[in-house]
């Protein structure tokens, strides 16, 4: 008689003989043990001193250096709520060891995140001087690219100044008439039920109204307020730029005709400025938010968003403004449109490793070159020797700017086909030929050609691996400030990642070598 088939045991409630070892439960070359390792090449004094300064009394905290290492990874995996992290921490045996088996309370890891935002931020260069030091950085080719990741808001929660002031107007008259009608009903229900009993539920309609009433008034009044600030900017930069001017003339030695007309002009400037300045800071005072800052932009900081605006400086119709996320923008990417952000990215060639990065809610990447090649000097020591762009950043300011500080510099002047390669160069280039038809003739040399071609394989895969590969495609905090942050978090963990399959491949290379 055959036997019947047998099975491995299983009693999940049979208890272990022998206490369980954590080290057993996940390869030894497992990305939490890199981490572990890695908390003693992290300078954590940031986050590490305000946790030690609070009152030692009450219930102990978690370890602060743990409950980075638990943001890292859960980012590096593509988890970022904190409700499933902390599910996490009882559910995935990588999470558990990688916590000593604690487990977290999901509000402990929203305030650690919230209260430690800065020095997590702080995270991206320390991880990105690792990677340098273990020679995955050689900044000899950068690519730079912008790509629009999802803001925690819906485009239907938007409106534009021209609907505003149409809901203004009828949210007045809707709450208008229910006032009127309130007085009739009082007097029915008075007679009625008396003057202490309530007999209609009409002031609750009505509250609503009138708070709704109040949020679209407040977002019009600050989006005017935001336009007439840019207005006021663009005012104060013309009025310096026609001072320079009238300046240069008279070191110059110029006619007197001339000096006069560049002063006559330096003056209207000036007086323009001064207008809009005021009307910038009236408007700023109406919506109850900070006077606008009209200082020129730190080299290095993001642009500006640019509102559409008119002459004088109030929204265009078409002006929008988001109920949710006010500072997110309405852009365009991949043929439709979502509520989001520009996030830029500098990646260097060798190991596709993060060098600079930045968000800002304008939507062209054109005006992003100049402070992203301030920030690659100042988070990776250096300048690139050649960098590629596309087709978004071309202008001849962005060509001079690359040409000015030694960089060799591929932008894109056009779109072409997908798959269509660039025609052929014909003939000598003409003497008085326009930096853009430069441009164009040193894509189209062999070199130039061979090196352009490399930026897909470079900065395109990293956008990829971030949306795609650990899903990260909309963003958890609301607000500029704490976006920038939070992408600074995601690129920090991409440069992680890069660098933990770096030293296993090296480590699996000299095991190979000495075996």
């Amino acid at each position: 008689m055959q036997k019947p088939k047998s099975f491995r045991p299983w009693q999940p409630e049979q208890t272990t003989l022998l206490p369980p070892s954590p080290s057993d439960w996940l390869s030894d070359d497992h990305q939490v043990y890199f981490l572990l390792d890695l908390v003693d090449e992290l300078d954590l004094s940031q986050v590490l001193i305000p946790a030690q300064s609070k009152d030692p009394r009450g219930e102990k905290g978690f370890d602060p250096r743990m409950m980075t290492m638990l943001l890292l990874y859960a980012y590096c995996v593509g988890i970022v709520s904190s409700r499933k992290i902390e599910r996490a921490c009882y559910e995935d045996l990588a999470f558990r060891v990688l916590t000593g088996n604690q487990q977290p309370d999901h509000s402990r890891v929203s305030e650690f995140r919230r209260r430690n935002l800065d020095a997590l931020r702080g995270l991206f260069v320390q991880i990105l001087r690792l990677c340098q030091k273990a020679g995955m950085v050689s900044l000899g080719h950068v690519a730079l690219d912008g790509t629009k990741i999802q803001a925690n808001a819906s485009k239907h929660k938007a409106m534009s100044h021209e609907r505003m002031l149409r809901a203004e107007k009828q949210l007045q008259q809707e709450i208008n008439a229910l006032m009127r009608k309130a007085e009739i009903l009082d007097a029915q229900e008075d007679r009625r039920y008396g003057k202490s009993n309530r007999g209609s539920d009409l002031p609750d309609e009505l509250r609503r109204r009138q708070d709704r009433l109040a949020r679209i008034r407040q977002a019009r009044k600050e989006m005017e307020a935001e336009t007439a600030a840019a207005a006021a900017r663009q005012r104060h930069e013309e009025a310096e730029a026609a001072r320079a001017q009238a300046t240069a003339a008279q070191d110059a030695e110029a006619s007197p005709a001339e000096q006069a007309e560049l002063n006559k002009k330096a003056e209207a400037a000036a007086a323009k400025a001064k207008a809009a300045r005021e009307a910038a800071i009236k408007a700023a005072e109406v919506a109850g938010v900070e006077p606008p800052d009209l200082e020129p932009l730190a080299a290095d900081a993001m642009p500006h968003r640019g509102l559409a605006r008119k002459a004088d400086g109030t929204p265009t119709t078409k002006a929008q403004r988001n109920f949710t996320d006010p500072q997110s923008h309405l852009m365009q990417s991949g043929g439709s449109y979502l509520q989001g952000y520009n996030c830029q990215l500098a990646v260097d060639s060798d190991h596709q490793v993060i060098v600079a990065l930045g968000v800002s809610s304008q939507p062209p990447d054109v005006e992003h070159l100049e402070p992203m090649l301030e920030r690659i000097a100042a988070s990776a020591g250096a300048l690139p020797t050649v960098m590629t762009m596309d087709a978004g950043y071309w202008s001849e300011a962005n060509a001079n700017a690359c040409t000015d500080q030694g960089i060799d510099g591929y932008i894109a002047t056009g779109r072409l086909p997908h798959g269509q390669p660039p025609p052929p160069k014909r003939g000598p280039l003409a003497r008085d030929a326009d930096a853009k038809t430069r441009m164009a003739r040193k894509l189209r040399s062999k070199k130039g050609a061979k090196i352009y071609a490399q930026r897909k394989a470079i900065v395109e895969p990293v956008n990829g691996q971030i949306k795609e590969a650990r899903g990260l495609r909309r963003f958890l905090l609301r607000g500029l400030e704490k976006v920038n942050n939070e992408w600074h978090l995601i690129a920090a963990t991409h440069n992680l990642l890069k660098l933990f399959r770096f030293r296993r491949s090296q480590q699996q290379a000299l095991v190979a070598a000495s075996g």
